[in-house]
């Protein structure tokens, strides 16, 4: 019975660890047509942008609250959305898929840098792929030139 608990264990941890993968993708696109590119391909799949959380932001304006002198990032945001369609799909395949949203893609820029990286978490495999594959078509068009 051990051995079926520590195997299941296992297999839930590489599971998570596999969906904690981000996606990533670099441009040498301006940050701000990045952004507007994210929040215009989103929006063209009649999904609503519910939450756009300030990231670089918050770690800049609490930076020496905490004690650090680190810049960690020139900008940075996360876009939090949801599809009602797809994600109903994947709920009824499991419901406990509800872990997954809202869907969130972050865009950042590195103190100094000229490109801008743009990406997701990546999903485990099976019915959340729907979701990868929405998102990596949200982020492609966001930086299509």
């Amino acid at each position: 019975m051990k051995k079926h608990i520590a195997a299941a264990a296992l297999a839930v941890t590489a599971q998570t660890a596999a969906a904690q993968e981000a996606v990533l993708h670099t441009t040498a696109l301006p940050y701000d047509d990045v952004i507007f590119g994210l929040e215009s391909a989103i929006t063209n799949r009649g999904l609503v942008v519910d939450h756009v959380s300030h990231v670089g932001d918050m770690l800049e304006r609490t930076r020496a609250d905490v004690g650090s002198d680190v810049v960690l990032f020139q900008n940075a945001q996360v876009f939090s959305f949801c599809s009602a369609q797809l994600s109903r799909e994947v709920m009824e395949a499991d419901p406990m898929n509800i872990s997954f949203c809202p869907y969130n893609i972050f865009v950042a820029q590195l103190p100094g840098a000229q490109e801008v990286s743009i990406g997701f978490r990546s999903f485990p495999e099976g019915e959340m792929q729907v979701i990868q594959d929405l998102l990596d078509g949200i982020v492609q068009e966001a930086i299509e030139e």
